[in-house]
């Protein structure tokens, strides 16, 4: 996905947890490519992170100085921790010529829009909610407490899919990536916008309503 040389862009890419954003991404992306942006959290890590790799681990006391220091570009609570978006290296990586991904759930990609109304936005559907709910149940890293409020709060942050620039499904890896690619190439001007993304299409509508329906 080389191009000649051009403004870098923002792109904020959303998905509930267990729809395989990172998986697609890293089909997508060359490491040296893009830059991505790693969160802060104050969540335990789990056995496969990597520590400024998948997050930045902070205790509740270091995030909320960064929050009194204006050092996120965006931060939410969600799922009882905080996560949030380091403002530097985005803006450092961006003044460096690198496309910059952020990986944020809906809120923090609100927030982000308010202030970079030049970002632009993507949202990853499951095929339905009660898929996502056995994709949590298999991945096995979580409590049944835990996988429930990750669904509700799913079911949630699909609501709200209608505000992003573009919305994919992903029921089938290949076509996910070959669709996430189409839009991204768009975002940067080598094709053509994939307007058939956007959630003004009625077919994306209709797609936004089945996931919903079928919990």
């Amino acid at each position: 996905m080389s191009e000649n040389k051009r403004e870098p862009k923002l792109i904020i890419v959303s998905a509930p947890s267990g729809c395989g954003k990172g998986t697609i991404m890293h089909k997508v992306f060359n490491d040296d490519e893009v830059f991505y942006s790693v969160s802060c959290t104050t969540r335990p890590p789990r056995p496969e992170d990597i520590a400024g790799v998948t997050y930045n681990f902070l205790t509740v006391g270091e995030f909320e100085k960064m929050i009194a220091e204006d050092g996120f570009l965006e931060h939410a609570f969600y799922s009882g921790n905080y996560y949030g978006t380091p403002i530097k290296p985005v803006e450092d990586n961006l003044a460096a010529g690198k496309d910059v991904i952020l990986e944020i759930e809906t809120n923090g990609a609100f927030q982000v829009k308010e202030l970079r109304p030049d970002a632009s936005s993507l949202f990853i559907l499951p095929p339905s909610v009660a898929e996502l709910d056995r994709r949590l149940h298999k991945r096995a890293t979580e409590d049944e407490e835990t996988i429930q409020k990750r669904v509700a709060q799913a079911a949630g942050e699909i609501e709200k899919s209608d505000r992003y620039d573009y919305v994919i499904m992903n029921d089938d890896l290949d076509k996910a990536v070959e669709d996430f690619c189409a839009v991204i190439d768009g975002i940067r001007g080598v094709k053509e916008a994939a307007v058939r993304f956007s959630p003004e299409n009625e077919d994306i509508k209709k797609m936004i309503r089945e996931v919903l329906e079928n919990a």
